[in-house]
């Protein structure tokens, strides 16, 4: 951490896949979940205590080198530091790679830390389920228009580990990969702020507007009850279901996409 001051870092990662355990027969779980908030909380007073301003992040990681790891995936690391009273001194560090060990889609983690404005830092490697760490441009137009809806990533950034293949032998590999990485986030941002105020936006808004009248308003704000909503149904002729459109929704965003490629 004295290092990160020095060198005027703007973020300290505490990575993913170093909290764990290998068997549950010698593990006792709320011990070493105490005593990891316990650690975070030193780091955080040491923290304050050398005068650095750089965030702190935690990276989830479900699995490797430990069999069972407790920041498995986002969520679950949200829910451990709100349980330890750490929500306001971290955000999260997303690896999408790490989303897919989870077994989520890439867009997952990402998503839900964003929907909860912690998402601080962004390492841009994602696990092909046959190989690899590449990305391609509609995961890359999709992470930059949640980057665009949360202002910025404030301290933050894009990250890229840049790893060759095994019969990648020459130095300028790593370079063309590196190179390729910021060509491709750099073309996706510029697909998400064609696609931001698009169609798609539109459709997600006109998805939720149920959510706005008045009943709708009532159960969000926590004035509702089943009862009340009992006597609302009945009162109601038939509402109708609504189809989610997922078909359209991807049909929609592949267009946005190629309006983009086209300016």
């Amino acid at each position: 951490m004295e290092v990160t001051k020095k060198l005027n870092g703007a973020s300290y990662v505490f990575w993913g896949g170093r909290e764990g355990y290998q068997s549950i027969l010698n593990t006792d779980l709320k011990t070493e979940l105490d005593n990891f908030a316990s650690f975070l909380k030193m780091a955080v007073a040491h923290k304050k205590q050398i005068g650095a301003d750089f965030q702190l992040l935690i990276e989830p990681k479900p699995k490797e080198p430990t069999k069972h790891q407790y920041d498995y995936d986002a969520q679950t690391v949200m829910g451990f530091l709100l349980k330890y009273d750490l929500d306001k001194e971290f955000n999260l560090n997303i690896e999408p790679n790490h989303t897919t060990l989870a077994g989520h889609s890439y867009e997952h983690d990402l998503a839900i830390t964003a929907a909860f404005g912690k998402l601080g830092s962004i390492d841009c490697n994602t696990g092909d389920e046959s190989l690899g760490w590449d990305t391609d441009e509609k995961k890359a137009t999709f992470v930059m228009k949640l980057v665009i809806k949360m202002g910025g990533l404030g301290q933050g950034g894009l990250n890229f580990d840049c790893k060759v293949r095994r019969e990648s032998t020459d130095l300028e590999d790593l370079f063309i990969a590196h190179v390729g990485a910021m060509d491709v986030f750099a073309k996706g941002l510029r697909n998400a702020a064609v696609s931001i105020n698009g169609k798609l936006s539109k459709m997600l808004t006109e998805r939720y507007e149920s959510w706005e009248s008045k009943e709708g308003k009532e159960v969000r704000s926590g004035k509702s009850s089943f009862e009340q909503l009992e006597k609302f149904i009945k009162a109601s002729p038939q509402i109708p279901v609504l189809s989610g459109k997922q078909e359209l929704f991807d049909r929609v965003f592949n267009d946005e996409i190629h309006d983009a490629l086209r300016n």
